[in-house]
């Protein structure tokens, strides 16, 4: 199966487990699943990192480059459908993050795994 990763998802998993869910964590352990890292969530992590919003042990693409490398991860690509089904998305959720993680999950028809219930609202498949 193929997962795709909430930001807060990739980082609790690489620095702090112990705030997934278990449900979360059996997933992203099975080495039959394929796990993604979308390249909107690299951003998002290197934008707050720069407003002093998020610490790591390093910069963020080293980070992400260690952690998907560590963890068997792949880098999912923003593609022009995916920025095309963002437009056409409503208005559910305001983060322009997460609105294109739900686009990517809708384009690439796979699910998120994510705390965040809001994205129910757009009908994709989210585990938690």
């Amino acid at each position: 199966m193929r997962l795709l990763l909430d930001t807060h998802t990739f980082l609790w998993y690489t620095a702090t487990p112990a705030n997934l869910s278990t449900a979360a964590l059996s997933i992203l352990n099975d080495p039959d699943n394929d796990v993604l890292l979308s390249m909107a969530s690299a951003w998002e992590m290197s934008i707050k990192a720069a407003l002093g919003k998020l610490g790591l042990s390093q910069k963020v693409v080293p980070f992400v480059q260690d952690q998907i490398a560590l963890n068997g991860f792949q880098l999912l690509p923003i593609s022009l459908d995916h920025v095309a089904l963002v437009e056409e998305l409503p208005l559910h959720h305001r983060d322009p993050f997460d609105r294109l993680l739900v686009a990517q999950s809708l384009a690439e028809d796979i699910p998120i795994v994510s705390v965040d219930g809001a994205l129910d609202a757009y009908g994709i498949q989210r585990i938690w």
